[in-house]
């Protein structure tokens, strides 16, 4: 490996200077008006967020949760000149080499996605499991995302799928297996239809939408869809803003920490699980640790292009069939309802797993961790072999 390749310690440390000047734009942040009885119908709700806001200029504690981040195993290498940043974790175990595992993440979130997942993947005999179920995890940020560079070129679900394959050949990784959410599903996605001699199996938490003669569908998966159809109805106007005219948004939300809250956090309350009294089960702590990465990095225009770049891709892309085994778990709480199993087995030669947990939503690995690295051990368990 030459020293353009080297594959380097990673410690992010903000400097003070960033966080002071982040603390004085919260306390002088100017609000919108927001009638009482509006709520979350309209959005965020602006009441709740100016007390989010309050409590990340005097209540959160950055160093705290940026130790725990340095806790993990972090490394950045270049790629073509683009500098990468990922967690790279060993398998804590005694026996044969682990089988190797890359978690793709998505958005609005980066390498966070799974900070805590790591520990119970690579170590499961310190957490009460089978030690047989260890991993070697890799958990890279997306190019203009979290701690890595922005691509000069924005790079689209086949570009990020590509230089994560060569990413793990410099880890010396041959074939592994790889899971993912949100975008990150679509990456694993297309390491497997475009890497397939390189991926053992993939796991993902969202199903793929493509055109389907409807003639051949059942009544399950027609309901499916338009569900889908009221829910982009209703709720995605942050993807057809993203996918179109990211930068314009991008503006206000590099400018405006309140805004880029407002912006992430309606995201991660809305798309997670909730207690019984209504609270996500994200803290408001991790929430602020995922919205505080993207203020320091400045990476909101950037990881916006990634639904611009999406969707410039051809058509025919999204209609191509896995061919390697191929799991999924929904959970009930995910941003659209879970799809049906005739709808998945369309989308994939082997349907491999299907597991619907009681609870969970999009952001699994931090809602609930045990729950998702057991979901990752069941599918993978067949798939282990000593040849990586």
């Amino acid at each position: 490996m030459t020293d353009a390749e080297a594959v380097l310690p990673f410690a992010a440390r903000a400097e003070q200077a960033s966080l002071d000047e982040l603390r004085r734009r919260l306390l002088e942040t100017r609000w919108p008006d927001a009638p009482a009885d509006l709520g979350r119908t309209a959005g965020v709700d602006v009441h709740e967020l100016r007390e989010l806001v309050s409590y990340w200029a005097d209540g959160f504690d950055w160093r705290a949760a940026e130790a725990r981040l340095n806790r993990l195993p972090r490394f950045r290498t270049t790629i073509d000149g683009l500098g990468i940043h990922l967690v790279h974790a060993r398998a804590q175990t005694d026996g044969p080499p682990a089988m190797p595992l890359l978690l793709a993440h998505g958005w609005p979130d980066s390498f966070w996605r799974y900070s805590e997942v790591v520990p119970l993947l690579v170590d499961p005999a310190a957490h009460g499991a089978d030690p047989a179920d260890a991993f070697d995890v890799v958990v890279p940020d997306m190019p203009g995302f979290g701690y890595s560079d922005r691509a000069p070129r924005d790079l689209d679900l086949v570009g990020v799928a590509d230089l994560w394959a060569r990413l793990t050949s410099r880890l010396g990784y041959g074939r592994f297996g790889a899971a993912g959410g949100d975008i990150g599903a679509s990456v694993v996605r297309w390491l497997a239809l475009d890497h397939p001699e390189r991926i053992a199996a993939v796991h993902r938490t969202d199903a793929v939408r493509m055109d389907v003669d409807p003639e051949v569908l059942t009544e399950d998966e027609r309901e499916w869809l338009a569900k889908g159809e009221r829910w982009s109805e209703e709720e995605g106007a942050y993807g057809a803003i993203q996918s179109t005219k990211p930068q314009t948004a991008a503006v206000g939300l590099t400018d405006s920490p309140a805004g880029l809250a407002a912006w992430l956090v309606e995201k991660l309350e809305a798309w997670s699980d909730h207690r019984p009294d209504g609270t996500s089960l994200i803290s408001r702590d991790a929430m602020l640790t995922d919205v505080t990465i993207y203020w320091l990095t400045g990476t909101i225009a950037s990881s916006m292009r990634m639904y611009w770049a999406m969707e410039a891709m051809p058509d025919a892309e999204f209609a191509r069939i896995i061919q390697v085994p191929t799991g999924y778990t929904l959970f009930p709480a995910d941003v659209e309802p879970p799809a049906p199993d005739a709808w998945l087995g369309r989308t994939t030669a082997d349907l491999a797993y299907v597991s619907r947990p009681e609870r969970g939503g999009h952001f699994a690995p931090i809602e609930d961790p045990e729950l998702y690295v057991k979901e990752l051990r069941d599918f993978f368990r067949p798939y282990r072999s000593r040849e990586h």
